[in-house]
């Protein structure tokens, strides 16, 4: 056995972010396959920070952000996450406006990077302030001349931040995309990825999830504790959502959710966020409604680390009502019958090999 030595980064840690693994969770017997795009192993443990650092490159190149400026943004975390490191890397001040509906190690890690965390909505509402935090960073950019906010829901970096994803899938699978599904949030990890997909000549077709509860998709608002994804009532859903790139528009519950980042973590040592659990769930259940040898892609876009004391804590669950060993028994099946259609595949090409 020979050892190559690593290549090393002289970028900073932001020189780390992308090249993440392809996951092939399951194949069915008709040769289809589901594949994790595990973007939970990048710096700050989600997709999110290739869009932060592409909104703050292209900032610098437009002049938005001077040297040693303050960035100024709303989010629920992994964003927030995202332009903490960038900022650290290139002394910019950060401030994130944050409520209570984030996961508190989230918070945690915006802080101990550096960044100053402004709260705004109540301590034990369901419900995420996306609107409240928008009115305190418009607050903090009309009194600060200095400050610049990226708006992560309008700025076209977001989005173009897809691109280098987008590349890696195409190398990654060669032979082509068939299926694309990912939490929406902002709109731009799915629709930034679909257009760069779309104009190499791969017409993939896609599956957006949201939270039911959000209003991105329309139809009623309610609470919801999926972090990172989705919109409440009456928010002003952004330019990135760009609806003709979404093919098939899903809501999924939070149990559904939690259920699968359950199972993930228990029979697969995977550890994934709740959002990335929605997504997983709708590729398990749709894998089978598409033809034989079909490939569809999940984006994982979360780590499951930080929320150990919520979706991975019974006690929690058990409060909030949201524990179904039931729905968990459902996602297992849906796996145990694609791995149990291959293994009976696969015996019978070897008896007509031997035959």
């Amino acid at each position: 056995m020979t050892y190559e030595h690593p290549t090393v980064c002289t970028h900073g840690v932001c020189g780390i972010i992308g090249n993440t693994p392809l996951l092939e969770l399951c194949t069915t017997g008709i040769g289809s396959r589901l594949l994790l795009k595990m973007e939970n192993f990048n710096p700050t443990g989600s997709v999110k920070v290739r869009m932060a650092a592409e909104m703050v490159a292209g900032a610098e190149r437009t002049g938005l952000l001077p040297p040693g400026g303050r960035i100024v943004e709303p989010t629920s975390g992994n964003t927030g996450l995202g332009l903490a490191i960038v900022a650290a890397q290139h002394g910019y001040r950060f401030t994130a406006i944050v409520d209570h509906h984030a996961a508190k190690d989230k918070l945690a890690a915006m802080s101990a990077l550096g960044a100053e965390l402004i709260f705004v909505g109540e301590r034990n509402s369901g419900i995420p302030s996306t609107n409240l935090r928008r009115e305190k960073a418009k607050e903090i950019i009309a009194a600060d001349s200095s400050a610049w906010w990226p708006d992560q829901h309008n700025n076209p970096d977001n989005p173009a931040g897809y691109g280098n994803l987008a590349a890696e899938l195409m190398y990654q699978v060669p032979e082509g995309i068939d299926v694309l599904v990912a939490a929406v949030g902002t709109g731009g990890t799915l629709c930034g990825t679909t257009k760069y997909l779309r104009q190499s000549g791969n017409f993939v077709e896609t599956i957006g999830v949201e939270p039911e509860g959000s209003i991105i998709f329309g139809g009623p608002a309610g609470n919801y504790k999926q972090s990172g994804a989705g919109a409440p009532a009456n928010f002003p859903v952004g330019r990135n959502v760009a609806h003709e790139l979404i093919d098939h528009a899903i809501k999924v519950n939070d149990i559904k959710a939690f259920a699968t980042a359950r199972v993930l973590a228990r029979h697969f040592g995977l550890l994934v966020g709740g959002t990335a659990g929605a997504a997983i769930y709708e590729g398990l259940r749709h894998l089978q409604d598409y033809p034989a040898q079909t490939t569809m892609v999940v984006v994982i876009c979360d780590a499951g680390e930080k929320y150990l004391d919520t979706i991975f804590n019974d006690s929690w669950l058990q409060e909030n009502h949201l524990h179904s060993e039931t729905m968990e028994h459902q996602v297992y099946r849906f796996l145990s019958a694609y791995r149990d259609s291959h293994a009976i595949a696969k015996k019978r090409r070897a008896g007509r090999c031997v035959a």
